[in-house]
């Protein structure tokens, strides 16, 4: 299965898009845009256009070739709701994510007003089918809780919260209708440092109103070592996917060739 990651949260990954630009203080020190700067201008290279926005239709068919069911993070390397990805591009990928549903994908965005006026209006045929989970980044309350505000007033099967990178202390959250949340500290060449009553804090909050939490890593320059212990243990609570059963190949086959046949309107 191609798209495999070390991610800690998900399976694999898909990217139908490639490259973003920075929008928030969360973007600072982007993981994405440091590892595709590396290749910018090597000839014939995924990343050869470097972090520059890129759509990639060939990879459209993807989750459709894979030959076992799994979590799918859709675009680690952009924003799906990013406002250069053209809207009829977002609906054949999230078309392709309604046809796969043996598949659960987990959609981040930091552009949550496109991501709440899409699946109040074109993409409401994919909004609330339970196995893609929606979600945005939190890294502040400047930025960060608005987006859970544009979520929440968005249908969803299930909506997620990206507490990565934590920067501050969020104070009190309204968890009401979040079905996870992912924390974690950055990590790499200049990271911002991260405190552990700020991660209490969710974590205690996550607690209380029953929602599952996954704490990912505390971060660091040397990450590794840092490792991702809270109080003593870790915490890898996530929601009960939603299960169906894949096709045989030859169907499957038959969807990916409808998909391949994507062309701009």
């Amino acid at each position: 299965m191609s798209g495999h990651t070390s991610i800690e949260w998900t399976d694999h990954t898909w990217n139908p898009v490639r490259g973003c630009t920075k929008i928030s203080p969360g973007c600072a020190h982007c993981y994405a845009e440091t590892f595709a700067e590396r290749f910018r201008g090597v000839p014939g290279h995924p990343y050869e256009q470097g972090f520059d926005l890129k759509l990639i239709p060939e990879k459209l068919a993807e989750p459709l070739r894979w030959p076992r069911p799994g979590m799918v993070f859709v675009n680690s390397m952009s924003d799906l709701f990013h406002e250069d990805v053209p809207a009829d591009y977002v609906e054949a990928v999230c078309r392709v994510m309604v046809r796969a549903d043996w598949h659960t994908y987990q959609v981040l965005t930091k552009r949550s007003e496109r991501l709440r006026d899409m699946l109040n209006g074109p993409l409401a045929f994919a909004a609330a089918v339970p196995h893609i989970w929606w979600g945005v980044s939190v890294e502040n309350r400047k930025h960060g809780l608005p987006r859970v505000e544009h979520l929440r007033s968005a249908p969803a099967g299930l909506r997620m919260l990206s507490v990565e990178p934590l920067l501050e202390d969020l104070g009190s959250l309204d968890l009401e209708g979040i079905g996870w949340v992912i924390l974690g500290g950055e990590s790499g060449h200049g990271a911002r440092p991260m405190e552990q009553a700020w991660v209490e804090s969710v974590r205690d909050q996550c607690r209380a109103s029953g929602v599952p939490f996954f704490f990912k890593q505390w971060g660091g320059v040397r990450k590794g070592r840092a490792g991702r212990q809270l109080d003593g243990r870790t915490y890898d609570e996530t929601p009960p996917r939603a299960s169906s059963e894949m096709p045989g190949l030859k169907e499957r086959r038959a969807i990916a060739a409808e998909v391949n046949g994507w062309s701009p309107r």
